[in-house]
């Protein structure tokens, strides 16, 4: 695995801190909150890829 996964994550991680602080002072709460699922939903498909591939890595080490 990469550490640039990990690195990818938290520039995401803080694009979408600094949206949702400049969204919440300009008084668009709705939006600074879609913009963290919007965040959160794009992490986490970078994340299933990789949990996929660890079951299948588990799968074929323990030949199930």
């Amino acid at each position: 695995m990469d550490i640039t996964i990990v690195f990818q994550i938290a520039a995401v991680g803080i694009l979408v801190a600094v949206l949702n602080q400049v969204l919440i002072r300009a008084g668009r709460e709705e939006q600074a909150m879609m913009t963290t699922l919007a965040g959160l939903v794009v992490v986490l498909f970078w994340v299933i890829q990789y949990i996929s591939n660890l079951f299948d890595t588990v799968q074929n080490l323990f030949s199930l």
